[in-house]
């Protein structure tokens, strides 16, 4: 194989890759040597995979090429391979939450979604990093260490879906599955330059995550969907992990709301520069306005509750059968280096204790958010909504994580964004639409209601088409 035909595969969505594969132009042994090879040179740069299953691939591949050969029918996957966030079950392979004390934890059996992209011939050829049981917009775990962002390895490669966002950006798979709660797909694929997409309330089933999602109100704002290449590719696996295919829609029958003069949350030059460049893009398509959206300075608040209702501690005593103390594992870990849970956990954990809403402000949440969700999808029924994903690129390491988790809830100026899908369970695809002075990426959000999902990804197309789109960073 030369240089240029991998470049080419490394390159190629796989949607295209699928196409080569079933026209035999190429094999799926081609295409799995190829990434597993890349995959092994990139990897110690930005620390992204944490676990392989190489052999195996090349060996299902192998009969994934056998099978073309026959003439079977083929999957919409058949012989491409992929990576799932670590927070996905996968039959005989590890699932840790990035804890010490569960890294020889396997699954035993599929994940929902996993055994959907089984049967359409997807094949997994690895895992990747998280933060601690994904509870952090920065990837750093002591069990695996830090993701670096490919485009700038002293950058942040976001979270919690932060391994998938720099594999996928460095070309390490055709596409990758990440899992949002908190931003957890469009943090990452804004901060990498890849295409990401979180699905909205209910439609993806999340059974055979981790770690499980149990509080009702925050199983509607998480989110299932591919970290990916292209808008085509993102489409594609909604389509194969969603109970159902979205209607198709015609967009003339909606209008574009890009908040700019309205957008109220700070955001730098470079951020409002590519939401200008948005706005010119769609302008020959839409009618568009400026104005706040529904409850818009409402959402990074609820969605913080939301998100402490169950918080830290509870999770960690499930998995660990302990109660931590946060604090003093902070201060241990700042100290001596020596606690076994990173200082990013123990000081969200602490900080979620002190929010952690009363019983009887859970109620009032129980009552009210699925009155005002309903209210939101009926304000987006036939209206796309443009945000950014965050106010600036890919920051330092550390510096997005102090953002969020600061005493000071900082949260409510620089999480509106991404909140405003999470708190009203919304569908959200991000696309890179521009580059900084530096060269890093910068993803806009495409969102409308649920039920819209065809409108967000034909406006995502249109953006993609036009601007940026993805760029592999190695």
């Amino acid at each position: 194989m030369t240089e240029s035909s991998t470049v080419s595969i490394l390159d190629m969505d796989a949607t295209t890759l699928s196409q080569k594969i079933q026209a035999q132009q190429l094999t799926s042994s081609e295409i799995v040597k190829t990434y597993i090879n890349h995959i092994k040179s990139i990897n110690p740069i930005i620390n992204a995979l944490v676990e392989d299953r190489f052999e195996e691939a090349l060996k299902e591949a192998k009969q994934a090429d056998e099978k073309v050969q026959q003439g079977k029918p083929l999957g919409k996957l058949h012989g491409i391979p992929i990576t799932l966030k670590d927070a996905m079950d996968v039959k005989g392979m590890k699932t840790t939450g990035g804890l010490i004390h569960l890294k020889d934890n396997v699954a035993e059996e599929d994940a929902e979604l996993v055994k959907r992209l089984k049967l359409e011939g997807a094949i997994i050829i690895g895992k990747t990093n998280t933060p601690v049981l994904c509870f952090c917009q920065e990837t750093d775990n002591k069990l695996y260490g830090r993701t670096n962002n490919p485009w700038d390895i002293t950058r942040t490669a976001g979270g919690s879906s932060g391994g998938e966002g720099a594999l996928i950006a460095s070309g390490g798979a055709a596409i990758g599955i990440g899992s949002d709660i908190g931003g957890s797909i469009r943090f990452p694929s804004h901060f990498n330059g890849t295409v990401g997409f979180k699905s909205g309330n209910n439609q993806v089933p999340i059974k055979g995550n981790f770690p499980d999602v149990t509080i009702a109100l925050q199983k509607r704002m998480f989110g299932v969907g591919a970290i990916a290449k292209s808008v085509a590719d993102a489409t594609l696996i909604h389509h194969i992990i969603a109970d159902s295919i979205p209607k198709s829609v015609d967009l003339s029958q909606f209008e574009l709301n890009i908040p700019i003069e309205n957008l109220v949350f700070p955001a730098n030059d470079s951020t409002k520069r590519a939401l200008l460049k948005a706005k010119s893009a769609l302008s020959n398509r839409f009618f568009i306005i400026d104005s706040e959206p529904l409850y818009y300075r409402d959402a990074a608040l609820y969605w913080q509750l939301i998100m402490s209702i169950n918080n830290p501690t509870d999770s960690y005593i499930a998995f660990n059968g302990k109660r931590p103390r946060f604090l003093y594992e902070f201060l241990k870990e700042k100290l001596t280096k020596k606690s076994k849970l990173h200082f990013y956990y123990t000081w969200a954990g602490f900080g979620a204790n002190l929010f952690k809403p009363s019983a009887k402000k859970v109620a009032e949440l129980e009552e009210i958010i699925p009155k005002l969700e309903k209210e939101v999808n009926a304000y987006l029924q036939h209206r796309i909504l443009i945000l950014p994903v965050y106010h600036e690129t890919a920051l330092q390491h550390g510096k997005v994580y102090w953002e969020i988790f600061s005493i000071k809830k900082t949260f409510l100026k620089y999480m509106p964004f991404v909140a405003y899908a999470n708190t009203w369970g919304l569908p959200s695809l991000t696309v890179p639409v521009a580059e900084d002075e530096r060269g890093l990426p910068i993803g806009l959000q495409v969102i409308s209601a649920v039920g819209n999902e065809d409108a967000i990804f034909q406006v995502g197309q249109i953006l993609e088409n036009k601007l940026r789109g993805f760029k592999r960073a190695l």
